[in-house]
């Protein structure tokens, strides 16, 4: 047993199951939905068990984005031009240990999978965001949403804007998105169950993972699986214990958590309770935006020794998890009166504004000359449209020298840095729970945030990979799962 109570329980001499279904699927979210929807439409009986008294997970919270390319229906509508292997030299070269049988299928089969979650009555507009943005205010679909633009990644597959935001007005697409795959759950005959928050598995003397045991308030409750169970359960930010053990930057405190009360690794402890292996348990989304607006992406980053670290140009999450990392986590974005802004979520004070950068760098307490020689190099090959240090992209290229200048606070603790854990369960390409040996655990099966597929780590992110994944390779998992024959 886990130190949070799960378990694995023996099905021997069990007579007395008090539900049964085809497939057991664990979590409501946006994977144990798609994986519903696809076990139902493969024929079986589905049961799926929420343990809070709604489905939605943390999906509920976000902006709504999908990544998705390689040629969709809104990216030709809006003259984007993408293909299957510039989306998948994108995935290969930005994924820190890329499996590429999986990040293959899910470039091959993107369009498609665009076309289904359509199918299921998942709408977007045909239209693209014109500005840089962290998320659209507006209900346009087409983003540009990740480091597609970003040196070394533009040089190894073309650009092309990916994330793909759910129709809805501002941050509710992610809402939006659960309560269509839910209806279209529950118009094929899915059985949802609220209130249920599975405590253990449930093994045959076989060895086969044969069903589940949960909690409905004071009640324990036995559910047989004839085919498969699939674990949906979301992450595991919600466990300080084990962030503490695997995550060091999402258990540093000044991080706040993006969590639901049930974001506890359950479903990954479960795995590991089965014989299950996970990884890239150290890896997560931390970021705090300092644009919109977009001209301050036109400043500069240094660090408390005056020196630049990353291309201002980078993917939020990339740039604050590098800001994270220099030293005592303290970090200044430096911009001139022309492209001064604040920024739109939040943070970044204005520490003061100065009529050069002698006097930036005694008041910030910078060691005497870095600042200076910092901004004269990166002014001086600006100018020139350069930027041999960090390669940031030309369109984002300007010397500051419009006074005054001004320092604004980019350090962590003093702003709000958020995030999530991306680590989960070893699984196969159809969502199998893999052990040590690479073996599959028979009838178990995993999908969205307690699974590892494509995301590992926020420094290679790009917004709309966790819900594309989850919904993808959820699909997978319950489509396999359905196709298992019964035990007897």
């Amino acid at each position: 047993m886990s130190a949070d109570g799960y378990e694995i329980a023996s099905a021997d001499g069990r007579a007395d199951w008090d539900a049964e279904a085809d497939v057991v699927i664990v979590g409501c979210g946006v994977a144990g939905l798609c994986a519903a929807i696809e076990a139902r439409s493969a024929g079986a009986d589905v049961l799926v068990l929420e343990r809070a008294s709604g489905g939605g997970g943390i999906t509920l919270s976000a902006a709504g984005h999908v990544y998705l390319g390689g040629g969709t229906r809104v990216q030709k509508a809006v003259g984007v031009e993408d293909t299957v292997e510039d989306m998948e030299a994108y995935l290969l070269a930005v994924t820190p240990d890329p499996d590429p049988e999986k990040i293959r299928l899910y470039c091959d089969q993107s369009t498609a999978h665009f076309d289904w979650l359509v199918a299921q009555g998942v709408p977007f507009n045909d239209s693209m965001y014109p500005g840089k943005h962290v998320l659209q205010p507006t209900d346009e679909c087409l983003i540009w949403s990740g480091n597609e633009e970003v040196w070394p990644y533009r040089d190894r597959a073309k650009p092309a804007p990916r994330g793909h935001k759910v129709a809805q007005v501002g941050e509710q697409g992610g809402a939006k998105l659960i309560a269509c795959l839910t209806k279209r759950a529950e118009e094929l005959g899915v059985r949802i169950v609220c209130d249920a928050a599975v405590q253990a598995l449930i093994r045959d003397g076989e060895g086969r993972i044969a069903g589940v045991r949960y909690r409905s308030f004071d009640e324990m409750r036995h559910v047989r699986a004839g085919r498969g169970v699939v674990l949906a359960t979301g992450h595991f930010t919600g466990n300080a214990e084990m962030l503490a053990r695997h995550c060091p930057l999402l258990a540093d405190e000044r991080v706040y958590k993006q969590t639901t009360p049930h974001d506890d690794g359950a479903g990954i402890q479960l795995g590991l309770l089965a014989g299950g292996v996970a990884l890239h348990m150290d890896g997560a989304l931390v970021t705090c935006p300092y644009y919109p607006p977009e001209s301050l992406i036109k400043g500069v980053l240094v660090n408390r020794n005056g020196e630049r670290y990353v291309a201002e140009d980078s993917y939020h999450s990339r740039a604050s998890i590098l800001t994270a990392a220099q030293p005592g986590g303290v970090a200044y974005l430096v911009v001139d009166d022309a492209i001064f802004g604040r920024p739109e979520f939040g943070g970044y004070d204005v520490i003061d504004a100065w009529e050069d950068f002698v006097a930036m760098e005694r008041d910030l307490g910078l060691p005497g000359g870095a600042l200076q020689e910092t901004m004269r190099r990166y002014n001086a090959n600006a100018a020139k449209g350069e930027d041999p240090d960090f390669h940031k992209g030309a369109k984002w290229l300007r010397a500051l020298e419009t006074p005054p200048f001004a320092a604004l606070d980019a350090s962590l603790g003093k702003n709000p840095f958020v995030g999530f854990t991306l680590g989960g369960l070893r699984v196969s390409i159809d969502g199998e729970v893999l052990g040590e040996d690479g073996g599959s655990i028979s009838g178990l099966y995993a999908a969205g945030a307690c699974a590892s597929n494509i995301a590992q780590d926020g420094t290679g992110y790009s917004s709309g990979t966790c819900i594309g994944e989850s919904s993808f390779f959820g699909r997978r998992a319950g489509r396999h799962a359905a196709g298992r024959f019964s035990a007897a």
